[in-house]
């Protein structure tokens, strides 16, 4: 690779007029066995083409494809697909004819993989082709590949697929609707996955290439038939196309086709078995809603917006929770409040700690898609009983969750709800519930500015120094030496230092490690 950048540069350096000397020993390296090498070869062959005289491609360049494209060993002619396009367009008619033919015997030829080259550089010769060679040659040619049937060669009419959408973009509708449907209807059906696979991953650049009418008139029904594919891959990259699919619809016949088509393979795909396909389809349903209306997100998309969120997997959830942004621009936070939110709580109280877990994760994000006003009210409770839950990796989370509150609401929002209820759980009896207090200092001294933490979190820990409980004090001087490097020296001398002094004559021998470790850090 650096070898050909090398000599691509010293022939820049010298002029267009030394291109040509760099045929010969990239004409060897494009016939290696090596894919690698020849694919780079061929990459710097094309770019050399464009440094080269008209009367170079004719004389120097073009002869070098025929030699490849006549080679015996197929490395060659697999190499020489990908530089039909660089030359064609600066030889003569009657060499634009030879190049024509030798390119045909390459889509024809007996080695699956030359043909599969020759699908994969299909849709950029036909670029440089002139239109009426393009329908009477061309075309024929990607048609016979997007239907290879020869050695069940699945590659080459998934390769084909690609090819078809560029040349789509290259003719009209109505030689589209004669010429490329027939192919395109053939691949969303073909018996291989793969080029079902293929069709549904590139269906929204085939809606473009093809227009409104011809997607009216026959794709929707090979889309809701992808939707419907019995293969999890294949339906999983439709769902994820639904939206983009729905929205390059014209507006005036949007409503008419998603309503009978498109929403009920949706319905279907909510209750799929397979985990992918559900968070495929979920990271993409909410944003129909702008596109269905208020009136058909409530009646129709939110029931099925329930079933996801309570899904099993949590990637379905989150994709859900996600996007709730969207739904509320059109709904109103009142409507969302009534429908999805009670679900939203009533997994947040799960009586499964996994479930319960699922859901505290996600709240920084829901937090931050409705605002602060409307979280205080009917999810901040929610947010602050979980420190007191009874499993530690709940707790630990919640900790966790209000860093992340507090970085979104900010400092004022923080002083006000959160700092105060954390603090107040330095007298709780439970000692589970002093140590979340430590643990929740632990994390929100990186996002508290220094006066904070000195007026209000220090003297509460350093009474926490005296708990009758070991793991509580050592956690204090943990703390203590989290704290340290961001507050001031007269607070670490007064208030921080006799702490961890006290803490390092201990009965306790934790104690006494962890106190020694935090005056290390003090010092």
């Amino acid at each position: 690779k650096q070898w050909y950048q090398r000599r691509v540069a010293i022939t820049a350096g010298g002029g267009p007029e030394y291109a040509s000397c760099l045929l010969p020993p990239l004409e060897n390296l494009a016939t290696v066995e090596e894919t690698v090498v020849r694919e780079k070869a061929t990459e710097s062959l094309r770019i050399i083409a464009t440094e080269h005289s008209p009367a170079d491609i004719e004389n120097k360049f073009a002869p070098l494809v025929k030699r490849l494209s006549q080679g015996d060993w197929f490395t060659s002619r697999t190499s020489a697909c990908g530089l039909y396009a660089a030359c064609y367009a600066n030889v003569s008619v009657a060499l634009k004819t030879e190049l024509r033919l030798m390119f045909k015997s390459l889509c024809t030829d007996d080695t699956p993989m030359v043909r599969r080259a020759a699908a994969s550089k299909i849709g950029e010769f036909a670029k440089v082709v002139e239109m009426e060679h393009l329908k009477a040659e061309i075309i024929p040619l990607f048609i016979a590949l997007a239907n290879d049937e020869q050695f069940s060669q699945d590659s080459v009419r998934l390769l084909a697929v690609e090819a078809g959408i560029t040349i789509a973009g290259l003719l009209n509708e109505s030689d589209i609707e004669t010429l490329l449907l027939p192919m395109f209807r053939s691949a969303a059906s073909d018996k291989s996955w793969r080029v079902r696979f293929m069709i549904a991953d590139k269906f929204i650049e085939l809606q473009k290439a093809v227009g409104p009418t011809i997607t009216k008139n026959h794709l929707v029904f090979h889309f809701t038939g992808l939707l419907k594919d019995v293969e999890a891959e294949v339906r999983a990259s439709a769902a994820n196309k639904i939206k983009d699919f729905c929205t390059n619809l014209p507006a005036d016949i949007q409503e008419a086709v998603m309503m009978p088509n498109v929403l009920p393979a949706v319905k279907e795909l909510v209750c799929d078995t397979n985990q992918h396909v559900k968070a495929a389809l979920a990271s993409v349903i909410m944003g129909l809603s702008p596109i269905m209306g208020k009136d058909n997100t409530i009646q129709h998309l939110l029931p099925l917006f329930l079933i996801l969120l309570k899904d099993e997997h949590s990637d379905v959830r989150l994709n859900i929770i996600s996007n709730l942004d969207s739904v509320n621009k059109v709904i109103g936070i009142h409507q969302l409040s009534q429908s999805l939110l009670p679900a939203i709580v009533e997994l947040a109280e799960d009586p499964k700690w996994r479930v319960r877990l699922a859901i505290i994760e996600h709240m920084p994000l829901l937090a931050e898609q409705l605002g602060v006003e409307f979280f205080d009210e009917k999810l901040n409770s929610l947010c602050m009983s979980w420190l007191v839950d009874g499993v530690f990796a709940i707790r630990w989370a919640a900790t966790s969750n209000l860093k992340k509150l507090v970085a979104i609401f900010g400092l004022e929002w923080a002083q006000n709800t959160v700092i105060t209820k954390v603090l107040s759980m330095a007298r709780d009896p439970n000692y589970l519930h002093r140590m979340t207090t430590l643990f929740a200092v632990n994390v929100l001294v990186d996002v508290c500015p220094p006066d904070v933490i000195t007026k209000f979190m220090v003297p509460v820990i350093s009474n926490l120094a005296n708990d009758p409980v070991p793991n509580v004090r050592f956690n204090v001087a943990k703390t203590m030496a989290k704290i340290a490097p961001g507050i001031d020296a007269t607070t670490i001398e007064t208030q921080v230092k006799p702490c961890l002094t006290r803490l390092n004559e201990d009965d306790d021998s934790d104690v006494k490690w962890f106190a020694q470790e935090a005056l290390i850090i003090c010092h």
